[in-house]
Order: C-alpha cells, then structure tokens, then sequence
C-alpha cells in the first residue's frame, strides 16, 4: 500500500498543532514541556514567553514557582544547549544523549586529550558540588586549581549529570549560572541509554512530527544509525513528504486539516520551532533565515508568525512590543498582529 503524501501546509499544522500553537492549552507547565519536548533556553526569558504563547492564562511565577518546586529542570541536553523540561523527562532525555555526546566531544578534542580522564574530572566536581551549588566560574576556577585544562569544563556535563539552580536562569535573574547535581533533585534516577533513545524519538515527533529520522538526529544532536535503528523498532506510522522522503509518526499523533487557520502568535528567540531541523514544516521561509539566524546575529531574535510563518519581527522596548515585519502585513490580519502584541507587552510589564 502507498504511504500517504503529506504537504509542506500539512506538516505546518501538524506541528502547530503539537507545539500548542494553533490552540493555547490549559495543560500543567510541566505537561506543556512534555507535548512541546522541551523548551530552549540560552536566554531565560524565552522559555517564559514560550510558554505564554503556548498556554492559557500564564504567569511568569508559575514557571519560577515549577523550577524552584523542582517540576520543571534546567539544563544543558540536546545539543548541549540550556532546555527547560519536566522533571520526568530529565533523566530519558540526559540518558538517550549521553553517549553519543561524549564520542562527539572526545572527537573534537582528541589532540588534546592526552593524560586527561574524564570521570576523575566529574569525580572532582561532585565533590564541590556536594558541598553546595557553584557558580560557572568558580568551578572552571577549582578545576584550573587542581592542574586540569581549561578546556576540560566544556566536557563535564557529559560526564556528570548537572542542573542549573534558581533563581539562577529565572525572568528575573537571567544567567543560568548556578550549577548543581542532579542526582539531588526528585525523579532524576538513571535510565538506560535505550530507553532514553525512544524516549528522545517520542517526545520528537509528539512535539514537532511527523519528520524524518534525520530531522529527530539533528534536534538531538545524535548520530543518525541509532536515531534510525529505534524509529524501525517502533510501532510508528510511516508517510512521504512532497520530495519523497521518509516521515514517522506516532500512531495517534493530530493531524490537522492543512487549511486550518493559524493564529498570530509571537515566538521567542531560539524556539526550536524555527531551528534547522524543522524546515520542513516552512514555518520560517528560507528567504527569511538569514535574517533570523546569521553570524552576526548568533543569538537569533524573537518572531512573530501570522498565518503559520514567520512575518517579522520583534522587540519589547518601553512598555511596547515594536514590530518589524518582513512585508506589508494584510489589512484583515494587522489588528490580530496588534492586539496580541498589546497581550505581549502586558505580560512584560506584569
């Protein structure tokens, strides 16, 4: 039987629809986390802003209150980039990443790794840490002490399974800094790396699917033979997109009517949403990455989507949320653009 064809549109809603960008849901902060697999969040403030676009009625204590209640985790996972993700999720997404981490990392500095064993810097660092929650540079301090190379910090968390502490990495204090054990917070036991594997290609295709295996292994930052080798294990539904390629899917994962209509909704910097690995779905036209995403803007900025995709841009500046769009925003949709960055400045100023 042939594979159903799905669409560019189609892939669009799909994953509106799973990122909670198509409807604002009323699920828990850190179930929302779970249905989005994960919010990044080299900035702080993005998983806040994430999240109000996402749910209903959100405040940004209720994310402070999930961290410092420890439902919600921060720390560095795929792509050795700074997540927010439940305290359930944790543990599979930190096993399921781990080795194929590590073989990145000993890869990249193999000429440098002479003399140089890993656990025994994870060894040192559970040691300070168990006395207390250190900051970043007091750690690369310890380490540099103790006659290890500098360049020895970048590994550590491949090794040792760390969190950032709040308020460190809040609204309110930014830098997510403050670094702890993880083993210290609920729900972190360790997990195989099979089943943090599926684990990794679940959450995947729940928040962003259906999607080829590659598209999982980039957002994963995996190689692609194991990422392959559990999509074939499990029980997923199998289509085409319009080049033909490969896409899975979880068996009762939505599937949206493509015309669907899509609200206006604004994005912060760095969701994933728009990120290399989703450019399937076009929700940032190609014409418009280098402007998102370039080097002389390495830290992308925020967006807003109207219909979809990608339409501009934005910034919150004395009390307002300023606009810059990419083309003339149509006549019948500009007050809809409007009244949701009237909601978005609000939620600043709260």
């Amino acid at each position: 039987m042939a594979e159903r064809i799905l669409t560019t549109r189609a892939l669009n809603r799909a994953m509106l629809a799973r990122q909670l960008l198509l409807e604002r849901s009323a699920l828990p902060i850190p179930g929302a986390l779970e249905r989005v697999a994960g919010l990044q969040t080299q900035y702080a403030p993005s998983a806040y802003v994430g999240l109000w676009s996402r749910l209903l009625d959100f405040r940004r204590a209720s994310l402070t209150m999930a961290l410092d209640q420890r439902r919600v985790i921060q720390a560095s996972l795929m792509r050795v980039t700074i997540h927010m993700v439940s305290a359930a999720d944790f543990a599979l997404f930190g096993a399921g990443i781990r080795e194929g981490r590590r073989q990145w990392w000993l890869r990249i500095h193999r000429n440098e790794l002479e003399g140089l064993d890993m656990e025994t810097v994870a060894a040192r660092i559970r040691e300070h840490l168990a006395e207390r929650p250190r900051r970043a540079a007091e750690l690369k301090e310890l380490l540099h002490n103790e006659g290890f190379p500098d360049f020895a910090w970048s590994g550590a968390g491949l090794w040792l399974d760390m969190v950032r502490v709040p308020p460190s990495g809040t609204w309110d204090q930014r830098r997510a800094d403050l670094f702890g054990l993880a083993e210290d917070w609920p729900e972190t036991r360790n997990r195989s790396e099979a089943e943090g594997l599926e684990h990794l290609v679940r959450r995947y295709l729940g928040g962003f699917g259906p999607a080829p295996v590659n598209d999982i292994a980039a957002w994963a930052g995996l190689p692609v033979t194991p990422v392959l080798a559990v999509a074939e294990r499990l029980t997923l539904r199998r289509y085409r997109d319009e080049q033909g390629r490969r896409l899975f899917d979880l068996p009762r994962a939505p599937l949206p009517d493509p015309v669907a209509p899509a609200p206006v909704r604004f994005l912060p910097i760095w969701d994933a949403t728009l990120l290399a690995h989703a450019r399937r779905t076009q929700i940032l036209p190609e014409e418009y990455r280098g402007i998102v995403f370039s080097t002389k803007n390495p830290q992308s900025v925020a967006t807003f989507l109207v219909d979809g995709a990608v339409a501009g841009t934005w910034r919150y500046e004395r009390g307002r949320v300023r606009l810059e769009p990419f083309a003339p925003i149509p006549r019948a949709i500009r007050q809809e653009v409007d009244d949701e960055a009237t909601r978005l400045a609000a939620f600043h100023a709260d």
